[in-house]
């Protein structure tokens, strides 16, 4: 058997390291972490070729939901990421429904939180990046440095060439009288997040596609610095490579911490990074609500959901917009029947929670309902069918 029985004889690839490990925790939270200002400061970065693609993003990644305006007649098959952010609801039980009043406190923009675990872990390379320059120059070694500093410099030349900032739109036209923006999400678990707003705010969280302005906005010099990038990624590993055995122990314990760190943040809820605090959102529930986080209303069925969506919207036909029910007799007498209910009970009180609005539940069954007029059709279709075969 062949053992390490000196330091010298022991290998490291640490090619490894910067080319395969953290390429996913890095591209968790690319977009928001290119946001920040700190995107330019030199440091260690896991895997940098995950951010030295020939193309960059030129909007922000949806999520899976379907958005329809209650009044508006908008809808859309996703929801906006930012919208996701400022109310994120995607973790509700299904056939649960929320309710919540958004609005604008300032003219402000949406940006990355500046602290924050991002800027923790930005800090940590930056640090490590200093701590390796100081081994190097102890142990005098001039590959280490070159490495240390061409791996440093990569990432400052990647902030340059992703660093963009975000910019919601906005109504242009402000003295014209428009319907409240009032927005309903259906998610895939059957659960449903009532958003109360005016337009302006649906337009910039749900409906408008956000609009994202590079800092180099020129393709072909963004494609030119991705080539100087890599370059530089080459030349910092055969420098690395030609290291003294003790630094690249450093370097290879330094990616490890790095990659720890970066995965600990990429595990975390995204919203955290994000300051959203230009909107005010402020949770409202039903008289049926569970007092807890969002105070939400668990339901059985599907359709016990949708009929606690409609006592808040009074309104059917965003129903029909949003596919959110079949389309058959039974399901537009119910929808009528269920509106008609809605719009019998007070629409607002304040009993339940201090302090947060309350919309009134009606004492009325919409399951047993439903399954009359379902057998009703039934019976119905099968007199036709009779009636045909005669």
């Amino acid at each position: 058997m062949l053992w390490i029985n000196k330091l010298k004889n022991l290998q490291l690839d640490i090619v490894g390291f910067l080319a395969v490990l953290g390429e996913g925790s890095v591209l968790a939270n690319a977009q928001v972490s290119t946001l920040s200002k700190w995107v330019f400061l030199p440091r260690l970065l896991p895997a940098p070729q995950a951010l030295l693609r020939p193309s960059r993003p030129s909007k922000l990644s949806p999520h899976p939901g379907r958005v329809t305006g209650v009044f508006s007649g908008n809808d859309r098959q996703s929801i906006n990421h930012i919208g996701n952010i400022v109310c994120d609801a995607d973790h509700m039980k299904e056939f649960s429904v929320r309710c919540v009043e958004i609005s604008r406190t300032n003219s402000l923009h949406v940006k990355a939180k500046t602290k924050a675990p991002l800027t923790a872990v930005l800090l940590l390379g930056a640090a490590l990046s200093v701590i390796l320059i100081g081994l190097s120059i102890h142990y005098g070694d001039g590959m280490s440095l070159l490495a240390t500093i061409l791996l440093s410099l990569l990432s400052s030349l990647i902030g340059l060439g992703n660093k963009w900032t975000l910019q919601l739109p906005r109504r242009s036209v402000k003295d014209t009288t428009v319907p409240r923006g009032d927005v309903v999400i259906r998610y895939h678990k059957g659960s449903f997040l009532i958003v109360r707003c005016e337009e302006d705010v649906a337009r910039e969280l749900y409906f408008a596609p956000e609009t994202i302005h590079y800092l180099v906005s020129h393709g072909p010099a963004y494609r030119l610095l991705s080539l100087v990038g890599t370059l530089m990624l080459m030349f910092g590993v055969i420098f690395l490579a030609n290291a003294q055995i003790i630094l690249q122990i450093a370097w290879a314990g330094a990616y490890m911490l790095l990659n720890a760190a970066y995965w600990i943040v990429a595990a975390l809820p995204s919203k955290i990074h994000w300051d959203a605090s230009c909107f005010e959102v402020k949770p409202q529930c039903l008289s049926d609500s569970e007092d807890s986080k969002g105070y939400p209303s668990i339901n059985k069925t599907f359709t016990q959901a949708l009929w606690k969506v409609i006592v808040v919207t009074k309104s059917i036909d965003w129903v029909k917009r949003g596919e959110a029910a079949p389309d058959t007799r039974a399901w537009r007498l119910w929808l009528l029947d269920a509106k008609h209910k809605a719009c019998t009970v007070n629409t607002l009180s304040k009993d339940k929670f201090p302090n947060v609005t309350t919309w009134e539940v009606p004492d009325w069954d919409p399951q047993q309902h439903l399954k009359e007029l379902l057998a009703e059709q039934a019976r119905e279709d099968e007199k036709g069918a009779s009636a045909n075969n005669v």
